[in-house]
Formats: structure tokens, sequence, C-alpha cells
């Protein structure tokens, strides 16, 4: 009897001693999938920056400004729009910062083509 606990103490303590070892694995894994969900986050805002700065640079506007005020507050500071005149178009190229938890990605890039608004405008 007295053999049957130590046997099952020192199982207690091994299993312990496998999960710490794993533990920084699980860590590791995590990180990750939150370094991925950053990554599309970005993405998915430099989408809507490229979208928001095509429409304002048609329609004559500050498009630099829209294309900021169109990603979320975190993000706006590493934020660059860049805009090419396509004739009866206009490109709009934004570039947002990947936020780095684990890994720097660098930027994620999205380009808008909108085409060129020529009515007159009321004032």
């Amino acid at each position: 009897m007295h053999c049957e606990r130590a046997h099952r103490f020192r199982d207690r303590g091994q299993v312990a001693i496998e999960y710490l070892g794993f533990l920084p694995v699980l860590l590791l894994v995590a990180l990750a999938g939150i370094q991925l969900g950053l990554v599309a986050y970005a993405a998915q805002q430099a989408g809507t920056a490229a979208r928001a700065g095509a429409r304002s640079a048609s329609l004559d506007d500050d498009y630099q400004q829209a294309c900021r005020d169109a990603v979320s507050d975190a993000l706006a500071g590493g934020t660059t729009c860049d805009k090419a005149d396509l004739g009866e178009a206009v490109q709009v190229t934004a570039s947002v910062h990947i936020p780095n938890l684990v890994w720097d990605f660098g930027n994620a890039t999205r380009t808008a083509t909108m085409p060129l608004d020529h009515r007159p405008r009321s004032t």
C-alpha cells in the first residue's frame, strides 16, 4: 500500500513537469495566433484606407487625411497613402504598419482605384 501511494505521487509530479515543459509551446502557439490576427486586421484596415483615400481623391479632396481617418487610432501613426493619377481614374495605395507582437511582418499594402468625378461642385 505504501509503495502504491508513493508511485501515484511520483506520477503526479511527472505530469506536472511534463506540463511545465509543454507550457512554452502553448504560449508560442497562442502568440502566433494573436500575431496572425494582427496581420489580418492590418490588411483589412489598409483596404479600408485605400478605398476611403481613393474615394476622396476622386472628389479632389484631401485623400491623405481621408486615408488616415479610415484607419483605427492604434494603426493611424504607421499609415501612409500615395496617389497615382490614371487619366480618368485615380489610384490610392495605402500602407499600414503591422503591429509586431512576436515577429515583424512589415506593412500591409492595399490599392484601390476610383473613377474621377467630373460633376460640377455646388457651393
